[in-house]
């Protein structure tokens, strides 16, 4: 198969589809791997290891994108909808929930769109989301207490503080991996931390793991106002598996905020879990409404991208292999594929997608037996 590695083109996003690694490992089986000139270049990987590895390095986007597979990290913008046919198949990052105008293009090209995010294991694991959000969950406590800082809109709180003086509020909406992670960087700096979540199993988890160095809530409408209005940080780390995040912050509970507290909404990519969030990007990544810091960046993980495309590919490159083996074929006979699969041939195949935007969803196998 026709494999292509076009280079990313969001706002300093400097991950990167394949290594040199997996490139090698494609090759290997047969495989013509395109890579884009300079693709790997934010992720500190050349070209000359591409062609080590066995790649064809190609000077324009339009030759990587020819590809019959093409693999990204996030979705298309607008610019690259170009590029979009029927018969491509397109393994990336998607969030389409939060994204009709990406949706409408995919359709109407009849692309073969599968999403990293909705990929999942029979044991309802989403192994392709897992390592981004863990490094998201650590960036925030991390981003948080730099924006905290007074010199960066914040209210000029150390995360854990010093001898005689409290440390920093953290409230967690989310006791997921993002959360999870976020909360193991809050309580190694010594902050008070408050995690909320539906899930009573987790929170027993968390309960039990921590023994007392964090406080776990149930997450409801009273215990989130609390939290969230003690908080000097709070986190969202809200997951509705390919579907939008709910608010659970209103634009009316700002005002009730600390002054300078800031909000890193990692929910954003799925629409955001605080009503007031917008996506920002790393060259502008912060805005403030009624005294708050919102930190909304939509791809956090490419602030650091070595350590993000490496845990990438670690779990997205026996899937980039399978499809590359196997074609549609790899869908039909591969569980996980077919919860990746978002859209077929001008059909939604996602029910969280299509319920977002009021569509007729189609079984993936179905789909899969139409033309092609």
């Amino acid at each position: 198969m026709l494999i292509g590695l076009p280079k990313e083109t969001k706002d300093h996003e400097n991950r990167v589809g394949l290594t040199p690694s997996t490139v090698r490992t494609l090759t290997r089986h047969g495989h013509k791997v395109l890579v884009q000139s300079g693709a790997g270049e934010g992720s500190f990987l050349s070209d000359v290891e591409y062609q080590s590895a066995g790649a064809i390095v190609v000077p324009h986007a339009e030759d990587a994108w020819a590809a019959q597979l093409v693999v990204k990290v996030k979705e298309p913008v607008a610019a690259e909808y170009r590029y979009l046919r029927r018969g491509m198949i397109l393994f990336t990052y998607l969030h389409l929930a939060s994204d009709r105008l990406l949706t409408d293009a995919l359709l109407e090209c009849g692309v073969t769109a599968l999403a990293y995010e909705t990929v999942q294991t029979e044991g309802g694991k989403l192994p392709l989301l897992t390592p981004m959000s863990e490094v998201a969950g650590r960036m925030a406590t991390q981003v948080g207490a730099t924006y905290l800082q007074r010199t960066h809109g914040g209210r000029g709180v150390l995360m854990g503080g010093v001898p005689g003086v409290a440390p920093a509020n953290v409230a967690i909406l989310g006791a997921g991996i993002v959360g999870t992670n976020a909360a193991q960087v809050a309580v190694g700096c010594g902050a008070h931390v408050a995690i909320l979540d539906v899930n009573h199993d987790r929170l027993k988890y968390l309960d039990d793991i921590y023994r007392g160095r964090l406080q776990t809530r149930n997450s409801d409408e009273y215990n989130i106002e609390e939290v969230v209005y003690n908080a000097d940080l709070v986190i969202g780390a809200v997951l509705i598996p390919g579907g939008r995040a709910p608010w659970l912050i209103t634009a009316d509970m700002l005002p009730h905020m600390r002054k300078g507290s800031v909000i890193v909404d990692v929910a954003v990519d799925q629409g955001g879990c605080v009503e007031t969030t917008r996506p920002t990007t790393h060259s502008s990544p912060t805005y403030e409404i009624d005294g708050v810091v919102h930190y909304c960046v939509a791809n956090m993980p490419s602030a650091v991208p070595r350590t993000s495309t490496f845990a990438l590919n670690a779990q997205t490159s026996i899937y980039t292999l399978r499809l590359a083996d196997e074609g549609l074929d790899a869908i039909r006979m591969n569980r996980p594929l077919q919860y990746g699969l978002n859209t077929h041939c001008g059909s939604v195949t996602y029910p969280a997608v299509a319920r977002e935007f009021d569509m007729a969803c189609v079984d993936p196998l179905e789909a899969l037996e139409g033309p092609e």
